[in-house]
């Protein structure tokens, strides 16, 4: 009797359809709205980081009567650019959005939900690359509004002075580009580490060391320190909004080409180790 029951049992199991692509989409999308904090880290994130630039533009709009010849004469395209993409704003929303690209894995381990995610869906390359498609495209929208109101905003100030760049100048539009896309570069890169780690507070740690911390402790004065600095996500960052550099170049300058290949290469190499992490790895 116990065979005739279970037999039948395992067959409708197996006749069940696995979970289709567009459904692990809207899962994850639920998953990552489901928070109160996912909503406050994005809306206070975005405002830090506008804020910041703002304060630079006005600041330099206000003293610009004060400014001798050489700072205007230096002011644009340069420092207009780096009103509207500072580097303490940048700071910002790579700390912010690494970590809420961390906590979307490291938070499912933290609870056990990773567990009944698995169970349901036992194909886990599955379940990460929707994870991971979820987060890249919210965060590329996050990345296009921050950076797009950030050199809207500070150059219609800077404009009242007549130093205010359009985004048809030469490498304004490659800045506002670069500046967009840094958002999903360090989630996933975020997300790659808390599936390698999947402790929050080291992960935290070791992003903030990699990403933050690190540029800080090299130099492009000698070529193998340059190496490392210039694979770095920050320091790629740095050089595509860079318009020029009126101090000369330093002995191994970063590329333009090198620095989008570091975009491409960061998230990449995350999400490879995300889901080899995942995968081979027990719960």
């Amino acid at each position: 009797m116990t065979a005739t029951t279970t037999q039948p049992t395992a067959a409708a199991r197996s006749a069940e359809p696995g979970a289709r692509f567009s459904d692990l989409l809207a899962a994850e999308w639920i998953k990552l709205w489901s928070l109160r904090s996912s909503s406050w880290a994005f809306g206070v994130s975005a405002l830090i980081v506008i804020a910041l630039n703002i304060s630079a533009a006005v600041a330099d709009y206000n003293n610009w009567p004060s400014y001798n010849e050489g700072i205007r004469a230096l002011f644009v395209p340069i420092w207009a650019m780096r009103d509207a993409f500072t580097t303490g704003a940048c700071m910002v929303l790579i700390l912010a959005t690494g970590s809420i690209g961390a906590l979307t894995v490291v938070g499912e381990y933290s609870t056990g939900q990773i567990r009944t995610t698995f169970a349901a869906v036992p194909a886990r390359r599955s379940v990460v690359a929707a994870k991971m498609a979820v987060v890249t495209a919210v965060m590329l929208g996050y990345g296009t509004v921050v950076a797009g109101t950030s050199f809207g905003v500070t150059q219609a100030i800077l404009s009242g002075r007549d130093i205010g760049l359009s985004l048809g100048h030469p490498g304004a539009l490659r800045a506002v580009v670069a500046s967009a896309l840094l958002a999903p570069v360090c989630a996933l890169i975020g997300m790659g580490l808390g599936a390698l780690i999947r402790h929050t507070a080291t992960t935290l740690v070791a992003f903030t060391g990699i990403l933050l911390l690190l540029p800080f402790l090299l130099s492009d004065r000698h070529r193998w320190s340059a190496g490392i600095l210039h694979a770095l996500p920050r320091t790629a960052w740095e050089r595509l909004v860079q318009m020029d550099d009126p101090f000369g170049s330093t002995p191994y300058p970063a590329t333009v080409l090198g620095s989008w290949i570091v975009y491409a290469a960061w998230p990449l190499a995350a999400a490879v180790v995300a889901v080899v992490a995942v995968r081979r790895r027990d719960l």
